[in-house]
C-alpha cells in the first residue's frame, strides 16, 4: 500500500480512538494486536493488512470504510 495511504489511514485511527476516548491499549487488545503495533499503524509506519483493518474498526465500533473513506 501507498504510504501515503497508511499514514492518512493511521492518523484517521487515532482521530477515532481519540474521539471514542479509548487507549492504545484498549484497542489493540480488542483487535488482537500490540499497542506497540498499533502505535506504528497509526504513524503509519507499517502497510494494513485488510484483516488488521477490519479488526481494529470492530475495536472502536466503528465501520472499516470510516477509516478509507476520502482519500
Amino acid at each position: 500500500m501507498n504510504k501515503l495511504y497508511c499514514k492518512k489511514i493511521g492518523e484517521r485511527i487515532k482521530v477515532f480512538r481519540t474521539e471514542k476516548e479509548l487507549s492504545r491499549e484498549e484497542v489493540a487488545f480488542n483487535a488482537g494486536i500490540s499497542g506497540s503495533y498499533l502505535g506504528m499503524l497509526e504513524r503509519g509506519e507499517y502497510d494494513f493488512k485488510i484483516s488488521k483493518l477490519f479488526s481494529i474498526a470492530k475495536a472502536m465500533d466503528i465501520l472499516p470504510e470510516d477509516l478509507i473513506k476520502d482519500l
